[in-house]
């Protein structure tokens, strides 16, 4: 069945193209990982606003959204992508995966709501949001406990969700757009439609 049916069905190309984008969005976490790393120096001033880079790690969720627009397709791209990220040697181990399941859940519940039928951008950045929420949620009992609570705590939650609703929602809307106008969205209604903002 095609796009044309609205049915909710993955097509093989839709598998491919989910897994692609996860793919290449794991080797960006390993690297991103590394960055992380590299600029904590750089954010002595004020650590948690280190947060700010978060977003990243959350773009490819919206972005399977965005361009497979079928259900499970926002899970699959984020959680796919952490798993790969650790095949690669992530420097949080094996605990990404399920921080990239959490994650993955977060982006998913946007498009879900509204019953996989707006792809525009308040639901693009709803779904950056919400992976961020998620995220931040996961992080405070994972990594965070012990810091404390205003100093820390606060700014790295407020500071994570702000970097996912910018970079991850809003930054997987325009590439999405971006894709489109090269043609290689052409066999999908994300690259066939010029719907505005």
């Amino acid at each position: 069945m095609n796009d044309h049916t609205g049915t909710n069905r993955w097509r093989t190309i839709d598998i491919v193209v989910a897994s692609v984008l996860a793919v290449a969005f794991g080797v960006i976490f390993w690297a991103w990982g590394l960055l992380w790393t590299a600029t904590e120096g750089a954010f002595a001033f004020f650590p948690p606003a280190q947060a700010v880079l978060y977003g990243i790690w959350l773009l490819p969720g919206v972005l399977g959204g965005l361009v497979i627009r079928k259900p499970g397709a926002a899970f699959y791209c984020e959680f796919l992508a952490a798993f790969i990220s650790v095949l690669l040697g992530s420097q949080w181990g094996t605990v990404a995966i399920l921080q990239g399941a959490f994650q993955g859940v977060g982006a998913e519940l946007a498009f879900a709501a509204f019953r996989y039928r707006s792809f525009r951008l308040p639901v693009a950045l709803l779904s950056g949001a919400l992976a961020g929420l998620a995220a931040a949620i996961f992080d405070q009992g994972r990594y965070y406990a012990a810091l404390d609570l205003w100093s820390a705590r606060v700014p790295i939650f407020v500071i994570t969700v702000l970097s996912a609703t910018v970079i991850a929602g809003a930054g997987a809307w325009y590439l999405t757009r971006a894709l489109a106008r090269t043609g290689v969205l052409d066999r999908f209604p994300a690259g066939r439609e010029r719907i505005p903002v």
